[in-house]
């Protein structure tokens, strides 16, 4: 640990800032997210589908949304976005605490997205763009603090909802207004590269991104890690209770896997980093990464040969074990992949429309993700159906190795070393 803050510490004072900002920023929103769905259908009795509606508003209005909250870092400037999501997140989680009705709900859910979209891209790039030639170390070591309020967040939430679910809400509110104080009065602000081509029309732009071949590609290609980590919050705790039932043992063996998933990150994410960068070529990282994260599945896998025990200790074993592996692993290849997949990203953008880049990448592998669990669901639901469990951990496992051979295919081929070509003047 005290190495980490050493290696913290010898970044500059924007760098620091931001990786304290990510953490501030996942402790305010895992608060109060896990708890939201219990809150509107139970505190404010909704309708099922009411919820599902008032979620999906907040994820759509976020992933849906970061191509535009890039666009606007590049053309405004890192800091103006960042402040501008944090003071929307602000005012959208005050209002979920606030307010009953569904059309202020609906907004509020929305605003909250939206407030997503505007400063992740901002912060990636301006990490990218003061941390310099040290970017992987430093997306290293941005991953432990992400990782860090993802850990933290539900458990603090889980002590504030006790008390009441609006109480959560405002100190949620609270936290993302002491970070848009903080933010205004000393991030400094950051213009993007020069060559972000401020004058060039924004269609013109990401036309000419939509060219970019390799970012296309690799964009493809990445999905498949993001479809694969969301597991830890999908299939392997239904995994988890369809073994270990809805009780305590149930509730502390998911609780185990987010602590397995989180903890291995903290206090492993940057001695992984720099034992792949002494060995590794970035594109070969990559395929490491997705490698491992298919490979995760391989424990589930092999547990459906293992006859199911009625009850005892047996198969609170099955429950437990088998998943927390798999959380182990892909917490693993997101160690390996990530920060060489956000250095990557720069590299392929040319070092222009940085943000941009970012939030079509964001775009991309959101779209990916809300398809690849619907068909996760699905293989779920056919696998108990048809009394082949081992169904979708094969599924998922085939994904991370074609994943893995897209990946290494475009090394081979040299696509991820290429940065993106100038653009060429439009001819009038």
């Amino acid at each position: 640990m005290k190495t980490m803050l050493r290696q913290v510490r010898s970044y500059e004072r924007s760098v620091q800032l931001l990786m304290v900002n990510q953490f501030t920023i996942n402790l305010g929103f895992y608060m109060l997210m896990p708890y939201l769905a219990a809150h509107l259908s139970g505190s404010l009795g909704l309708a099922g589908w009411l919820v599902g509606l008032i979620l999906g508003v907040r994820n759509f209005s976020q992933q849906g949304m970061f191509l535009i909250g890039g666009t606007l870092a590049d053309r405004l400037g890192y800091k103006p976005l960042i402040v501008a999501g944090c003071v929307l997140r602000t005012v959208g989680f005050a209002t979920l605490g606030l307010v009953d009705s569904v059309p202020a709900l609906l907004a509020a859910s929305a605003a909250t997205g939206f407030a997503g979209a505007l400063f992740n891209p901002a912060v990636r790039a301006y990490l990218a763009a003061d941390a310099g030639e040290r970017r992987v170390e430093a997306f290293a070591l941005f991953n432990v603090f992400y990782q860090a309020g993802i850990l933290l967040g539900p458990l603090v939430g889980m002590l504030l909802t006790g008390f009441d679910f609006r109480i959560t809400c405002l100190v949620s509110a609270a936290v993302f207004a002491l970070l848009s104080v903080v933010q205004i009065r000393s991030l400094p602000a950051r213009q993007a590269n020069a060559k972000a081509g401020g004058r060039e029309r924004v269609l013109s732009q990401w036309g000419g991104i939509l060219r970019n071949r390799a970012f296309l590609l690799f964009s493809t290609a990445m999905i498949g890690s993001y479809v694969l980590s969301f597991q830890v919050y999908l299939a392997l705790p239904l995994e988890v209770r369809r073994l270990g039932g809805d009780g305590e043992f149930g509730t502390a063996a998911v609780a185990m896997l987010f602590a397995a998933s989180g903890l291995a990150t903290i206090f492993g994410q940057t001695r992984v980093t720099a034992w792949c960068k002494g060995r590794m070529e970035p594109g070969q990282a990559l395929a490491w990464g997705l490698l491992s994260m298919g490979v995760a599945f391989v424990p589930l896998l092999a547990a459906t040969a293992v006859p199911v025990p009625d009850e005892g200790m047996g198969r609170w074993l099955l429950a437990a074990v088998p998943p927390t592996l798999a959380a182990l692993l892909l917490a693993l290849g997101t160690m390996i992949a990530y920060p060489f997949e956000m250095d990557t990203i720069v590299r392929l953008s040319g070092d222009r429309l940085v943000a941009t880049h970012y939030g079509l990448y964001n775009t991309i592998c959101g779209v990916g993700i809300t398809l690849g669990n619907l068909l996760t669901g699905a293989a779920l639901d056919a696998a108990r159906s048809a009394g082949m469990s081992a169904l979708p951990w094969l599924a998922l496992l085939v994904l991370g190795l074609v994943c893995a051979g897209s990946l290494y295919g475009l090394h081979r081929a040299g696509h991820l070393t290429r940065e993106a070509p100038e653009p060429q003047p439009a001819v009038v």
